[in-house]
């Protein structure tokens, strides 16, 4: 009988004034319920702004004989890990007047009516995601966790007199209380990988800042010490784990500017590029869920009303412009490329949460991914028939590969659905919901 002794969730691994917590190992659960215990479920959310060209979006079929439409075309790998959603309707989104793109985004997560201000007298709902960082989160370091690319401002008006905070955060805590997006590559990693130990000594930190140490350097001793209590199965996780934390590492010092360097230097930019920093983010939550420091995640690629340039796709318009396509033709065309690039980034995520194995599956078999954006068509606005991209199995509570039709039906059931297979039993939600989305199922 193994004599391997039950390792704490909580176990960290320590060196010269850092933390760095485990990915969730199979000595870390009690060798009784190791074969009956499931494997925890998470929750990421993908929002991507001013809405998508629908045409080249949409399935023409419905059930397991959906196609690849020209902007889905990156999901072949995981076509059968995705569930595409169509006809659902987020109404609390639509403004007093003007102001579409804020008001959809303050209700993307929340379905609640955004009250129409400039100042701080700010009002719309809780979102799903702190729903469900509230009751799930308690089980984990960090309850949930909030990362974007764009930081923006968070004050002042943001979109015809709606205010900023609307348009930059799709997590709210409380009707007035956004939850602020980490939008820095190093500061997320940080957060998450390199904790700072506070019993670390003066002299550890400043040997470790002198020789500019990987965190993986810094606890390779108490990694050692560790990896000789370990089965096959968790040295190969460990080992999985180490490199992926170290290549991440590598690429955020690459952003920051930190590194090997000669002579002057001038100092990084302000802005990254999209492409790296995307990558980074994603990285970044796929780590965090196999290490079970979060459960619930949001991820916003650009705030409301973007106005991205994205010239390495060969564009030179600004993002929010083209979806004011006027029916033009050059328009369509150049939503097309950022669609299907944004689909692309939601692909790369489920394909790495698919290539981590857990027991009885993979990350993306316990999770659940979802991809959508404020509006449908930019042009006109449009709160119904939204792009919604669900992916992995929730555990089993969901059965991907098929392409489904909820015609007028309230977003807000989605969320109910969505809360309740991952252990929040909600019946109702938002300001619309009438009840769980059935058939996510089969």
């Amino acid at each position: 009988m193994s004599r391997i002794p039950v390792l704490s969730r909580r176990t960290v691994l320590r060196g010269m004034g850092t933390l760095l917590a485990l990915p969730l190992l199979d000595v870390m659960r009690p060798r009784v319920a190791r074969a009956a215990a499931p494997a925890p479920r998470r929750f990421v959310t993908f929002y991507t702004p001013c809405g998508i060209h629908m045409p080249k979006w949409t399935p023409e079929a419905e059930g397991a004989g959906w196609g690849l439409t020209p902007t889905l075309a990156s999901l072949a790998p995981v076509k059968n890990d995705v569930l595409v959603l169509s006809g659902l309707n987020n109404l609390p989104g639509k403004p007093d007047g003007d102001g579409h793109h804020a008001a959809a985004t303050a209700a993307f997560l929340s379905c609640r009516k955004a009250y129409k201000t400039e100042g701080t007298n700010i009002r719309t709902g809780i979102s799903m995601d702190q729903v469900l960082a509230n009751s799930v989160g308690k089980a984990t370091r960090f309850p949930s966790l909030e990362l974007g690319i764009d930081q923006g401002k968070g004050i002042g008006n943001c979109d015809s007199g709606y205010a900023c905070p609307y348009a930059n955060n799709i997590a709210w805590a409380g009707p007035a209380t956004p939850v602020p997006k980490e939008t820095k590559p190093r500061a997320a990693f940080d957060r998450l990988f390199a904790d700072f130990d506070p019993g670390a000594t003066q002299a550890e930190l400043a040997k470790r800042k002198a020789y500019g140490l990987s965190i993986i350097d810094t606890v390779r001793s108490d990694a050692k010490a560790l990896e000789g209590k370990l089965g096959t199965t968790d040295r190969r996780k460990l080992d999985e784990y180490f490199t992926g934390v170290r290549e991440l590492e590598l690429r955020v010092n690459a952003m920051d500017g930190i590194g090997p360097q000669c002579g002057a230097v001038a100092a990084p930019a302000d802005t990254v590029d999209v492409r790296e920093k995307t990558k980074a983010m994603l990285d970044l939550i796929v780590l965090a869920f196999q290490c079970d420091l979060t459960r619930t995640c949001t991820f916003m690629l650009g705030n409301a009303r973007s106005e991205r340039v994205y010239s390495f796709l060969g564009l030179s318009g600004e993002h929010h412009a083209y979806s004011h396509h006027q029916r033009a033709q050059a328009n369509y065309d150049a939503l097309a490329k950022i669609d299907k690039w944004e689909v692309e980034q939601f692909s790369y995520l489920l394909q790495r949460m698919k290539g981590v194995l857990e027991e009885g599956g993979t990350l993306l078999d316990h999770s659940v991914a979802y991809f959508s954006s404020e509006i449908a068509d930019g042009n006109m606005h449009e709160h119904k028939n939204l792009p919604i991209l669900l992916a992995g199995r929730a555990g089993g509570a969901i059965s991907p590969g098929r392409h489904v039709r909820y015609p007028g039906v309230p977003l807000a059931n989605l969320y109910a659905s969505l809360l309740t297979m991952l252990g929040v039993p909600t019946t109702t939600f938002g300001d619309d919901g009438t009840g769980p989305l059935t058939g996510l199922d089969g």
